[in-house]
């Protein structure tokens, strides 16, 4: 049974997220970071989904377990596809965005072919197994592949506050996550480690709300700013 705890989580999370994408499309900003209101939109409606479900099955029945992991599975990718999408616009002056939607596909296809083959000797919900393993590859992807825009941003003397902003959030939520999933392979029984994914799930939209909406799309940071937050 969920406390009012968690439906308070719950609700913020989604009120954040809903914000967002209001704010983005009153100021006809909404294509311009598709890929991120394209998560924010599909986290929300499986919220419900799972709200729905958890309201009329219950929080041990197999529909939800089934409705929260493949829902998961599904975010996990959406929000990979985030970071390729901020790395367009770190390297957009570069024209790079063909190579890097070639790179997409690849990595995906290769995390997906890794996470199977991990799994294929577990004939037993082979399905399951596989959907938790590729959600895990893929925080661990991302994490790496958030320092390394870091990096980029660095080296390319980024200054759009905003980005820069957009990306640190991605970089703390990824390792976070992939922190997460290694102390739950290390400590499984560690029953508070299962109340931290909703606490990040509500600090993403939280973070991006702020940024989309209290940091203008033209603010710059000068260089020395840039290289403190680094250190």
């Amino acid at each position: 049974m969920l406390s009012p705890f968690d439906y308070l989580i719950w609700c913020a999370g989604f009120l954040a997220g809903i914000y967002v994408v209001v704010c983005s499309l009153t100021r006809k900003q909404f294509m311009r970071y598709l890929s991120v209101h394209v998560y924010i939109l599909a986290t929300a409606a499986a919220s419900v989904a799972q709200f729905v479900i958890l309201r009329d099955y219950g929080f041990s029945s197999h529909q939800y377990k089934y409705a929260y992991y493949y829902g998961d599975c599904l975010l996990t990718v959406l929000l990979y596809l985030v970071v390729i999408g901020l790395y367009s616009h770190v390297f957009q002056e570069l024209k790079a965005s063909r190579y890097l939607r070639v790179a997409t596909v690849m990595l995906l296809l290769g995390v997906a072919g890794f996470s199977y083959l991990v799994v294929r000797h577990n004939q037993h919900n082979l399905t399951g197994k596989f959907v938790l393993e590729l959600s895990q590859n893929l925080y661990f992807v991302g994490a790496v592949l958030t320092y390394g825009l870091w990096v980029a941003v660095l080296k390319l003397r980024e200054t759009r506050a905003r980005l820069i902003q957009l990306v640190l959030a991605m970089g703390v939520y990824f390792s976070a996550f992939a922190a997460l999933y290694a102390l739950r392979n290390m400590f499984p029984n560690f029953a508070f480690l299962h109340g931290i994914p909703p606490l990040l799930g509500v600090w993403l939209p939280m973070a991006w709300a702020y940024t989309l909406t209290r940091i203008p799309e033209e603010a710059r940071l000068a260089p020395s700013a840039l290289a403190a937050e680094a250190r």
